[in-house]
């Protein structure tokens, strides 16, 4: 079998010209002998693909120069206990609760002190952005907390809430790189990188710097101390080498096609071709229209019996992972960056097709 459309929610499809150049170096990188997975992370070599990783995130973000950006493990979940960790100093924060990962959150920091949900969407199963425009943000909450594009649900925040002052921590996990953003806008970026920007296993970390503390209010392990890894360039342990190295090599490949307006055009392209044939069908387009998510796009024929038939004739049409998440149901495309506009037509095509047969 040859490549397929994989419309995985992650780990996702990454850039084939990315992969062919992590193929062609992966026995002898730069000429040094070895594979990068072989190499110490101590070593100069390593050091300059870190540090051009580091370089080419900045420009490709356009990241000011009072944020910090490292490179941790323990996968997004585990930033569910160090924001509080590292955030808390009145041991209040307000959580905004748009999806099973923001409830994952807000759970886990209530451990740590007093959390409010201040809006939420779960009244209508998470399928819509509530208002966040006029909040009743508290005046010592420590932070205001948001996904900010739900994987399970396909919804996006088009519109930061306002936070009356207080910092913004995002989790980007599903959207990170997608556009371009204003990072001034955040206190705190984080991203699982297994869906727009690498293989699994590693988190980057956008950390505004009068964030990052060294004497903290929580008592906080070494490793979950975001100071640890700032003041160690993220090289306080052995770091997920290889993802990094693979993520810096993205990094450049959005830098070469014109960096995230060429992202956004081609990700706004693929949405458009699928959503303009989700409203003409007689599929179930389960997100609100206003807050459409341009990364994940869910879907239901109204029956799940179809729904289950719907997902095995995919893949003889090589469009796998289109499965929606065991929570919802359904159907779920995840057209990232690396899923070429081919894939979403193919899709479509497919879906017509099951549509006249089956709907």
């Amino acid at each position: 079998m040859g490549r397929v459309f994989n419309f995985s929610a992650g780990p996702a499809m990454l850039p084939e010209e990315v992969l062919k150049e992590v193929q062609d170096e992966l026995l002898n990188y730069n000429n040094s002998g070895m594979s990068v997975m072989e190499m110490s992370h101590r070593s100069k070599p390593y050091e300059k693909i870190l540090n051009d990783a580091i370089q080419d995130l900045k420009d490709v973000l356009n990241v000011p120069d009072n944020y910090k950006i490292i490179f941790v493990q323990g996968g997004a979940s585990q930033q569910f206990a160090a924001v509080p960790m590292n955030l808390m100093k009145n041991k209040k924060a307000d959580y905004i609760l748009t999806g099973q990962f923001a409830t994952k959150a807000y759970k886990e920091a209530c451990m740590f002190g007093d959390c409010k949900v201040v809006a939420s969407s779960k009244d209508k199963e998470f399928s819509y952005i509530p208002d966040c425009s006029d909040l009743d943000i508290r005046e010592d909450a420590d932070y205001v907390y948001i996904c900010e594009n739900n994987t399970i649900y396909g919804t996006k925040f088009w519109t930061l809430p306002n936070t009356k002052g207080k910092p913004l921590v995002s989790d980007q996990s599903s959207c990170f790189l997608s556009e371009p953003i204003d990072v001034s806008k955040y206190g705190v970026i984080y991203a699982g990188v297994q869906k727009n920007v690498g293989p699994a296993g590693l988190v980057i970390l956008i950390i505004r710097e009068d964030l990052i503390r060294d004497e903290l209010d929580i008592v906080t392990p070494t490793m979950l101390k975001w100071k640890t890894q700032v003041d160690a360039n993220s090289l306080y342990n052995t770091p997920n080498a290889f993802a990094i190295y693979v993520c810096g090599k993205v990094f450049k490949w959005i830098k070469k096609i014109g960096g995230l307006e060429e992202m956004k055009k081609r990700n706004q392209a693929k949405a458009k071709i699928l959503y303009d044939y989700l409203d003409q069908s007689k599929y179930i387009a389960t997100a609100s229209k206003e807050s459409r998510s341009m990364m994940n796009v869910t879907f239901r024929t109204g029956s799940e019996e179809l729904d289950k038939k719907f997902v095995e004739e995919a893949k003889d049409y090589n469009i796998v992972s289109i499965k929606g998440h065991r929570a919802v149901g359904g159907m779920r495309a995840s057209i990232y960056n690396a899923m070429p506009i081919e894939g979403v037509k193919a899709l479509v095509e497919f879906m017509k097709k099951f549509e006249a047969e089956n709907l």
